[in-house]
């Protein structure tokens, strides 16, 4: 994968933490998960909790910019630390082959992302053992607790 600056990054970097795959956009109603994402982001990170964003235009036109937009917006907004990567497509003829796998599991797992903000969550095995639809917040409880789960 590229990450927001276009350098070749290797997912299985993050091989034994909880990683958090999130498809995001800068204009959505959305957009303010952000600042909840980087909350919890903060408050696990040290014990092995990990947010890998990855930018999406395919919702309402909602992420436009070039991806030096993208990263000015999360860093000036909203203070992303959590790795961002280069803008990509999460569904159609052009889906991203990471959102192919993803959205080919079993539900309720499986299935294109709905909307801005699908969230995937991943265990230390690398196995995606829970997904989170747009509308729940990262701060919800049933969430923060399967995170907390995983991360043990």
């Amino acid at each position: 994968m590229k990450d927001i600056d276009g350098k070749d990054q290797k997912l299985d970097q993050y091989k034994g933490k909880v990683v958090l795959i999130v498809n995001v956009a800068s204009k959505c109603g959305l957009t303010p998960q952000y600042e909840t994402l980087q909350k919890l982001y903060d408050s696990k990170k040290d014990q092995g909790f990990i947010i890998l964003a990855f930018p999406a235009n395919n919702f309402a036109s909602q992420e436009p910019g070039q991806d030096s937009d993208i990263k000015e917006f999360c860093t000036s907004k909203y203070g992303v630390t959590f790795p961002v990567f280069s803008k990509i497509s999460v569904k159609g003829e052009d889906q991203h082959a990471l959102f192919k796998q993803l959205s080919g599991q079993a539900k309720p797992i499986g299935g294109d992302p709905t909307w801005n903000f699908t969230k995937f969550l991943v265990n230390k095995e690398g196995k995606v053992v829970a997904r989170f639809e747009p509308r729940t917040d990262p701060s919800d409880s049933t969430f923060v607790k399967k995170v907390e789960e995983l991360l043990g």
